[in-house]
């Protein structure tokens, strides 16, 4: 009977060892992005909201003013300032700085972040976003590794309006000049594009979608006097901290209207933002 409980209390505490290390591992975030991403510092201040309840998060960023996902994997920054920098096409045998950063460690999660207009025109959205997703996500050693889908805003550019890019920025082998979006009449009829492109692609590479995009639509119809907008397109702080609240919301399964943390916003408006996110 001594020898049965001593088993028993030697595989209790086996296990209570083996769950505490477990939660302790650090659960390691890669976003991959340009601007949207990190203006007015959007991952680190997910990381103080993860500080506060989930301290075992390890949020990371390979971001690049301008870059688009297929320019991280076949760009090599040659200098870079704040607001801007200058790349060229890899060579044989090199690899940029996001193939570099994507080996280094056994990625958790891996969120991909894409320049909105980039997924509303078809060419661009088959030629270009998906065939470096599809690449990035064979990249990853980890089988478990979750992949997230930022989706974006539209832009303040006045309506109507239309999207085009010539040939050879997305492939030369294609017949026509140039490639556009549908012609945009509202903000309405914007997002219905914005999503339905975002989703198809999610759905095809089995991605989690991050409705940000969808969430700055709620606070431009319900309550315009927040503005999300540094600019005509970048988040401002009041972007950057609902951002955060999404993602946090993501990785945790928890409501961010239960965080303390507001930032360096007002406090009436950072406890809006949250709710809103959820």
């Amino acid at each position: 009977m001594k020898t049965i409980i001593l088993s028993i209390l030697i595989f209790i505490s086996t296990s209570c060892i083996s769950q505490e290390s477990k939660a302790a591992e650090k659960i390691r975030v890669l976003f991959i992005g340009n601007s949207l991403t990190y203006y007015h510092d959007m991952p680190q201040i997910l990381q103080e909201m993860l500080n506060e309840t989930n301290a075992n998060f390890s949020i990371e960023h390979s971001t690049f003013p301008g870059m688009s996902l297929d320019g991280h994997l076949n760009n090599i920054i040659e200098s870079r300032t704040e607001n801007g920098m200058r790349a060229r096409k890899k060579g044989a045998g090199e690899k940029t700085e996001t193939e570099i950063k994507l080996s280094e460690k056994n990625w958790d999660v891996v969120i991909l972040q894409e320049g909105t207009v980039r997924l509303l025109i078809p060419e661009v959205k088959a030629y270009k976003v998906e065939t470096a997703i599809a690449e990035i996500k064979n990249s990853i050693a980890n089988e478990d590794c979750k992949f997230v889908l930022f989706k974006t805003w539209p832009s303040k550019k006045e309506y109507p309006k239309q999207y085009c890019y010539s040939k050879w920025v997305i492939d030369h082998s294609l017949e026509k000049d140039e490639y556009c979006s549908a012609e945009i009449a509202d903000l309405k009829q914007e997002m219905v594009l914005i999503n339905e492109s975002y989703d198809s692609v999610a759905q095809k590479y089995g991605l989690i979608p991050a409705e940000n995009g969808n969430k700055f639509y709620e606070v431009l119809t319900n309550y315009p006097e927040i503005d999300l907008y540094e600019d005509n397109i970048h988040p401002n702080k009041y972007g950057a901290f609902l951002n955060a609240c999404i993602f946090y919301q993501i990785l945790t399964d928890k409501k961010a209207s239960e965080l303390k943390f507001n930032g360096e916003i007002e406090s009436d408006v950072a406890e809006l933002l949250k709710k809103i996110a959820y």
